[in-house]
């Protein structure tokens, strides 16, 4: 019995201020050039809320638009705007004010200080939102004073907290020396944390699971939290399942870099498929240090900052209910230490090689969904469009296997690819933001199969040269489920197997 996909959410928070000041590219620049140009501009190149909420790809990722709807419209797509709608059908797009006040509500150190105006004003807000436990806010009911808040970030190492341009609170450093548990990594931490809390909120909304019934969390975001005797020991999943509520849940995190979401569902749907557990939870924040990280490309070609939101996702695995897609968990892409890193051995080992495993070609996988990184970001970098490279290689590699002709090729990507959508967050593109539409067309009868491929690259931890990936396919349900057993042909199965050992066995009495 295949394990099932139950839910997907997927959340943004708009992050202006933390774009200037808590993105890498521009912290870094601080430290070499506090009077850059760069700088200097880029506070007049930031997004507002509206025009942040109406931009397409971020209408897409949480679910008001399909990657058809996207693909019809001409790029570029930052200078369109399409109806601004705060919450989706997987999800929402959060405003600053709100999110730092979610970083309070997270808090359970109190290590963030947020000044009183602040905290009033957003504690009315967060009262009023549908999925946000008020009992939770009891937090914002303590402000410190300006003059505490300058104090610790001028002599205590505490990280500013900025909001319409001024210094509304700060993060404090969580030990004196530990540069693992600094005010800097604190903070980066405490979002993730908080936009992978805000994401599991969605999920149980979405999918309308009891809290009380998850029964494991795996956390599977790009941070790492620990102390200077353990720097990534975690535990970033049960940190957030006690905020969420998720009085039943243990958990834990896995990582592997942007293949870390593709790893973690391939455990999911292998610890449902197994029985040890009966629902698991899938989810990862965002991180603080990508916003912005294409900034000075983007402003030199006269775009606005693109990379202004921290993203998270969540996704619910189960047991088989009979209608939801199945995780063909025999059907499992896989980079090995011997595969290499020329781009042909990495596609062919995630896909074409596990398909033929199992008997099939790779046009049998309706739609394949790889990094699906927004272009309107990465092409202005210099990085091209991510996604339709990926389809471009897998048709090639389907000409060559002799499945489709050269000629079909560009009809290869259109029919089996999409648009990237995602923001680059690392991890959050790879694979996921697909999930949620898939389930979707699946349940609708639209598509019957889909690969979800993550891609890693190792080498950036300076500990292997190594990449890494790992895939997995999402099929229609068969129509089983888990309370009502087998299949028809099964029960065939099994009544000719017993036939025959019946028969082997009789026969041996015979010839006694």
């Amino acid at each position: 019995m295949y394990s099932i996909l139950k839910g997907t959410s997927y959340f943004l928070a708009h992050a202006p201020e933390m774009v200037i000041h808590n993105g890498t590219t521009q912290t870094t620049q601080r430290k070499i050039d506090p009077d850059s140009s760069y700088l200097k501009e880029i506070g007049g190149n930031i997004r507002d809320y509206e025009a942040c909420v109406a931009y397409p790809p971020n209408q897409v990722y949480i679910g008001n638009m399909t990657p058809e709807e996207l693909a019809a419209l001409p790029m570029p797509w930052y200078d369109k705007r399409v109806e601004a709608k705060r919450q989706g059908a997987f999800g929402e797009i959060m405003p600053e004010d709100e999110f730092i006040g979610m970083m309070k509500v997270c808090d359970v150190f109190d290590l963030v200080k947020l000044n009183e105006s602040v905290c009033q004003a957003v504690k009315t807000k967060l009262m009023a939102h549908p999925l946000v436990d008020n009992a939770l806010l009891t937090g914002l009911d303590k402000p410190t004073g300006a003059a505490e808040i300058a104090e610790l970030i001028q002599h205590a190492g505490a990280e500013a907290i900025h909001l319409r341009g001024e210094v509304v609170g700060c993060v404090k450093a969580a030990h004196d020396i530990d540069e693992t548990l600094s005010a800097h990594v604190i903070f980066e931490n405490l979002v993730s944390k908080v936009s992978c809390v805000l994401s599991i909120l969605h999920l149980i909304h979405q999918s309308g699971v009891n809290k009380t019934e998850i029964d494991y969390v795996i956390e599977c975001s790009e941070e790492a939290c620990g102390d200077m005797n353990q720097r990534g020991g975690g535990n970033f999943a049960k940190a957030a399942a006690e905020i969420a509520g998720l009085t039943n849940a243990t958990g834990s995190d896995v990582r592997g870099f942007c293949a870390g979401p593709s790893h973690a569902l391939v455990m999911a749907a292998s610890l449902v498929k197994a029985g040890v557990f009966k629902n698991v939870l899938v989810t990862a924040g965002g991180s603080t240090a990508k916003l912005g990280m294409n900034g000075k490309d983007h402003l030199k070609k006269g775009l606005p900052i693109l990379e202004d939101c921290v993203a998270g996702f969540a996704v619910l695995i189960s047991e088989n209910d009979g209608i939801n897609p199945e995780f063909n968990t025999d059907i499992i892409g896989r980079h090995t230490v011997g595969t290499g890193s020329s781009p042909q051995n990495v596609i062919s080992s995630l896909t074409f090689a596990p398909l033929e495993r199992a008997g099939l070609k790779l046009t049998d996988v309706d739609k394949y969904s790889l990094e699906m990184q927004n272009p309107d970001i990465t092409k202005p970098a210099g990085a091209g469009n991510v996604p339709e490279s990926n389809y471009k290689m897998i048709g090639a590699l389907a000409a060559m296997k002799g499945q489709i002709q050269k000629a079909e090729l560009n009809a290869f990507v259109e029919k089996h690819g999409m648009v990237g959508w995602a923001p680059t967050q690392g991890h959050i593109p790879s694979g996921v933001p697909y999930l949620g539409f898939a389930r979707q067309e699946m349940l609708a009868g639209k598509i019957e199969r889909a690969m979800f491929v993550g891609k890693g690259s190792l080498f950036l931890g300076r500990m292997t040269n190594l990449f890494d990936g790992i895939s997995v396919v999402l099929q229609k349900n068969s129509g089983v489920s888990q309370e009502t057993g087998i299949t028809e042909e099964r029960v065939k199965q099994l009544i000719a197997a017993s036939l025959r050992d019946f028969a082997g066995h009789l026969a041996g009495k015979l010839e006694e």
